[in-house]
This record gives C-alpha cells, structure tokens and sequence, in this order.
C-alpha cells in the first residue's frame, strides 16, 4: 500500500508530461507546413528541394532510435534489465519506421537533383543497412527461439555502430550526398522552417519511444500473468 501513491504519482506526471508534449506536437505541425511554404525556394532544385524538411529530421530520429536501442541493448546483456530492453525494442520499431521515412523521401529528392532515385553512394549504402539491420533485429525478437532478446540486442549494438559511420560518411569518402556542413549554412529564411519541424519531429520521437515502451512492459505483465494462470490451471493450453 506504501508504494502505490508514489507510483500513482510518476504515472500521472508522464501521462501529463506526453500529453504536454502530444499538444506541442499538434501545435508544430500547424505551424511547420506555413513555415515551409513561406521559406525561400533553392534556386538549383526549386520546389522539390522542401523534401529537405522532412527528410532531414527522419534521418536523424532514424540514428536517434537505433543509438537508444544500442545503448539500451548494453544495459539489457550486461544487466539483465527487462526496463532496457523495453526501451531498446521501443527505439529499434523506431529505427525502422524513421529510416523507412528517409529512404523513401531520399530518393523522391534524390530523382530531382542527382537525376535518379537511387546511388550506391556511401551514405545511402550505409542508411540502408542499418534500416536492414534493424528489421533484422525485429525478426530475431519475434523467431529467434529463447535466446531472442540477447541475440536481438547484438543486433542493435552493430546497427547502432554504423550510426557515427553514416554520420562521418560524407567527410570522409567522395560522395554525392550534400554533407553534414549543409544545416549550419542555411539560409537565414529556411532556418525556422528546418527547426520547428526538427523539434516536432524529436517530439514525436519521445512520445512514440514513451508509449511503445509502456505497451512492451504492459505485454510482458500479461505474458507472465498468463503463465501464472496456465500453471493454476486457470486457462487452456
């Protein structure tokens, strides 16, 4: 009885805290679609170069995700924490649906300014992997037999590897991806447009990677109440 106040309380600020951050979320994206339009147009790619706000920011929470999954990967094998690897599964699903995003909007840009959809240029290669990598780890959670969770997290440990590579890519190979000095020369008229839709997007990151969290630890709860009701014999096999 002592601990439920406590617990009532964390739960009630979270859900406070996400619906906040939910009514922030609903306030950028009002906002970024005027801004977007209102930004100046380049005059090289024109119109279609307005991709850059949607594409950039995806790719970023696509690294985000699988940096956390990595991360929380690490705690999971060497601490044997359920709590981390709810987070790693959580930022690995995000991985996935992010780096879907930008490799769709990629090429989409891509067709305009390079002329084709797609290069095996560095960068690209290297996005595609770990997009790859993390559907591995999704089927080796769900097929991998009983030591899933620890083979999975091996998985998002490499995945989350080839993070700082795709970063550093385009500094270090010749390559046709513009690189990563492009977001701090900005045109002074295109900054608010990138930022506000920047912060939105890592918004909905965080919700996503709170309630995705809270659906693995509530799914894991009712697996283990499961096994305890089939061992009473309280359910059928």
């Amino acid at each position: 009885m002592t601990d439920a106040k406590p617990k009532t309380t964390i739960t009630t600020g979270i859900t406070a805290t996400l619906g906040i951050l939910c009514a922030l979320c609903a306030v950028g994206y009002l906002l970024a679609p005027h801004l977007i339009l209102g930004a100046p147009t380049e005059p090289t790619m024109g119109y279609v170069q307005r991709i850059f706000y949607f594409h950039v920011p995806c790719a970023w929470l696509a690294m985000m995700g699988a940096l956390t999954a990595g991360i929380a990967s690490v705690f999971y094998l060497f601490r044997d924490s359920e709590s981390a690897d709810e987070i790693a599964v959580a930022g690995a699903e995000l991985a996935v649906v992010f780096g879907l995003c930008a490799l769709v909007t990629g090429p989409l840009w891509a067709r305009k300014a390079w002329g084709v959809f797609w290069q095996w240029d560095v960068r690209l290669t290297s996005t595609a992997l770990l997009w790859i990598i993390f559907i591995a780890y999704l089927f080796a959670r769900r097929y991998g037999g009983p030591g899933a969770k620890r083979l999975a997290a091996g998985l998002a440990i490499f995945g989350a590897a080839d993070v700082p590579m795709i970063y550093i890519s385009v500094s270090i190979w010749r390559t046709i991806h513009p690189k990563t000095s492009v977001v701090p020369t900005l045109d002074p008229g295109m900054r608010p447009a990138f930022w506000v839709s920047m912060l939105t997007f890592s918004m909905v990151f965080f919700v996503l990677l709170a309630l995705r969290r809270q659906l693995e630890r509530l799914r894991s709860r009712y697996d283990a109440l499961y096994l305890k009701a089939q061992d009473a014999g309280l359910v059928e096999d």
